[in-house]
């Protein structure tokens, strides 16, 4: 997996994404594309979100929409950080009684299968290389 992001020339402003995919914009003070801290937390409710879906869609738990509001707390000194994270799982026109699987479905996704929140553990390893200067 490969992105590649470049400076617009104005302000903190990088456009670009995944290779062969769709380019977005990325601004590090919010006024034209979310910031990097807004795309991790985005990140985060959409990866799980997927997995909610996947998991109730395995064990047979129709529904009729599915929304997830995610809300970070950050340090106020630098390395602003998350602290904590809260999602909200808003689940429609599924079966009386379902709440117990969706409450699973989530603690899965936490534990085991979403991916970009298991990339933010410590153990990360991260190589950083220097080119053209």
């Amino acid at each position: 997996m490969e992105a590649r992001l470049s400076w617009t020339g104005s302000g903190l402003v990088f456009d670009g994404g995944p290779a062969g995919g769709p380019q977005i914009v990325v601004d590090g003070d919010s006024a034209t594309g979310p910031s990097p801290m807004e795309l991790v937390l985005s990140a985060v409710a959409a990866c799980m979100a997927i997995d909610v879906k996947v998991i109730l869609g395995k064990g047979r738990v129709p529904f009729d929409a599915l929304d997830v509001v995610a809300r970070a707390e950050r340090r106020d000194e630098p390395p602003r950080h998350f602290t904590a994270l809260e999602l909200t799982f808003r689940v429609a026109g599924a079966p009386p009684g379902s709440r117990e699987k969706v409450e699973r479905a989530a603690e899965l996704s936490r534990e085991r299968y979403c991916s970009v929140l298991l990339s933010l553990r410590g153990d990360l390893e991260l190589r950083i290389a220097v080119e053209g200067v």
